[in-house]
């Protein structure tokens, strides 16, 4: 999925970031799934429920700030598929990488692994399985808004969202 045709995609994020919706910083600072320390990503679903279950992670549903995004031009690996899996060399396993435990030990994460490989052949992110809604999908991206890369802009027709976190104060 490389083409000008717009994606959709939802983003559930903390409220104190609304002035933000395209910020990767987040992840960057914490590490995800699909991307280590350091490296801004943002996630999003492909369907709103995705958004909200991922979100709150079968939690207390926590206050959130939900976005709807366009995406074009992003060339995404999909890890939705058997076969594409094995294109990339890797199996449905990959969805089930205890990320956080390998850290934990001192290991790199087969996802944080296979995401270093995608980014290095140029993929701007990844389509994966939601796990906390079965027969969602989510994005993971890596680069966005980079000057001939991925386009991403948050869909706000009437301006609501904060231009800056002034708004918390």
């Amino acid at each position: 999925m490389a083409g000008g045709e717009p994606v959709r995609l939802w983003r559930a994020y903390v409220p104190r970031w609304a002035h933000a919706p395209l910020s990767g910083e987040g992840a960057a600072r914490f590490g995800g799934r699909w991307n280590p320390v350091g490296t801004p990503t943002i996630y999003a679903a492909r369907e709103l429920s995705t958004a909200w279950a991922e979100y709150n992670q079968g939690f207390v549903q926590h206050p959130a700030l939900i976005a709807q995004l366009e995406l074009r031009y992003a060339r995404l690996a999909d890890l939705t598929a058997a076969d594409e899996l094995a294109v990339f060399g890797v199996t449905a396993d990959i969805h089930r990488c205890e990320w956080r435990d390998a850290l934990d030990r001192g290991h790199v994460p087969e996802t944080h692994r296979l995401q270093a490989e995608l980014s290095a052949q140029g993929f701007a992110g990844l389509i994966y399985p939601s796990f906390m809604s079965p027969g969602g999908t989510c994005v993971a991206l890596w680069h966005w808004n980079e000057g001939e890369g991925p386009e991403l802009k948050v869909i706000d027709p009437e301006g609501r969202l904060p231009k800056t976190p002034a708004s918390w104060l």
